[in-house]
């Protein structure tokens, strides 16, 4: 059937506002032009748009026969404010920015283990109040967080996981309360894969895995272009998975012994002491394990100076013993989900760059038949913040550019 009148204004508009966001700018010809639509219909559009305070005249196309398709139209903006959270274990990150992504505020603030719950939750929100009115923002509509544990796909809440700081939870209902605002919660991981797909490593991968490196270890599934989160939202935790070179097994409530115990942060940097390579500086805010694969990949990376044969001996075999590790995790996923493409995520990953990639590559290649490409992080830990940002931004995109009752 032949849709309504009404409707059928509904999906142009929601078309004219997709390409404004994607696009940029556009006149009115433009419009027409990239919609198919009819120049009464489009100006019909634009006027509705205009009306409803979604689009405004933010300049001229610089055409030579000025008119009312010289104009450029735009969203509007700061028709609403959006943050996103990182929510680690040892403290919190946020970014504000307006509906179109422009960052306009960011803080972070470090939550020490023994902080209780109650001022922990106290700090985190008041960091994000203060964001918020750093960048100028009377409320914000949306919400986006971050955080490690597993995610019920039937209510959307952060649920009990072994190891994570009580406050974890609390935050999200503090949040709701606090803030006139939607709260968004995901995975850490998820997040950051929909990031790299978005604006890093896997721009161009419809199906890919990333394998999560920072303080603990994690992976995110996309296929076919669709995140998946499993039936209890527990996709992609590697971290306990059964692995040979561990010492033990991995149990419901923890996952010491699985993969973790080969690459998490502290084994990363249990290794590297076990190959005599220690990390001369740590820069503010960087893992220790981040920054022992970063210094280890700078003499093998880079073109000159060449480095003395000491170091660069030790740097080769710590990152040789780590990808060891690596590809054992990358293996087991490859073997079962056929990805074609693995991004070494996290602080880690990017810090190993294309040096650490093509190594995991390598013994990938020689352990499983199925065609992997392995590439490392273009975003690193800030992927969970673009995530979120993302995530908060389509959400309220589509609360925004809803047709509304006329």
């Amino acid at each position: 059937m032949p849709a309504s009148p009404s409707t059928a204004r509904a999906i142009n508009d929601r078309v004219a506002l997709r390409l404004l966001q994607q696009e940029g700018p556009l006149t009115a010809g433009q419009l027409k032009q990239l919609t198919g639509l009819s120049r009464p219909t489009v100006a019909d559009l634009v006027e509705r748009l205009t009306a409803a305070g979604l689009i405004e005249v933010v300049g001229e196309s610089g055409e030579q026969r000025r008119g009312p398709n010289a104009r450029l139209y735009g969203i509007v903006a700061d028709r609403a404010h959006l943050a996103a959270l990182d929510v680690r274990t040892e403290g919190v990150s946020v970014v504000v920015s307006d509906l179109l992504g422009r960052e306009l505020a960011r803080a972070s603030v470090p939550i020490a283990d023994d902080t209780g719950t109650g001022p922990a939750v106290e700090q985190a929100v008041m960091l994000v109040e203060r964001a918020a009115k750093e960048a100028g923002a009377e409320r914000l509509h949306t919400v986006g967080v971050g955080a490690p544990g597993l995610i019920d796909p039937a209510t959307g809440e952060l649920r009990d996981s072994s190891g994570l700081p009580e406050w974890h939870r609390r935050l999200v209902a503090a949040l709701q309360e606090r803030l006139p605002a939607r709260v968004i919660v995901e995975n850490e991981t998820n997040l950051a894969a929909l990031a790299e797909q978005r604006d890093g490593a896997a721009r161009d991968r419809d199906t890919f895995v990333l394998l999560w490196l920072g303080h603990g270890t994690g992976a995110a599934v996309v296929l076919d272009g669709r995140l998946r989160r499993g039936a209890s939202g527990g996709t992609g935790e590697i971290g306990f998975l059964p692995v040979p070179g561990t010492s033990s097994l991995p149990s419901a409530t923890d996952c010491e012994g699985g993969f973790h115990s080969l690459a998490g942060s502290a084994a990363i940097a249990e290794l590297a002491v076990g190959h005599g390579w220690v990390a001369t500086a740590v820069s503010p805010g960087e893992p220790e394990a981040a920054a022992l694969v970063r210094q280890a990949v700078a003499p093998l990376s880079s073109p000159s100076p060449s480095p003395s044969p000491s170091v660069s001996s030790g740097a080769d075999r710590f990152l040789s013993a780590l990808a060891d590790r690596l590809a054992i995790g990358a293996a087991s996923v490859v073997a079962v989900l056929d990805p074609g493409c693995v991004v070494l995520g996290g602080e880690v990953g990017q810090a190993g760059g294309e040096v650490l990639a093509t190594r995991v590559g390598e013994r990938l290649a020689r352990m499983s038949p199925l065609p992997v490409e392995v590439r490392a992080s273009t975003l690193g830990g800030g992927a969970v913040l673009r995530g979120a940002l993302l995530t908060a931004r389509e959400s309220a995109q589509d609360d925004l550019f809803a047709p509304r009752p006329r």
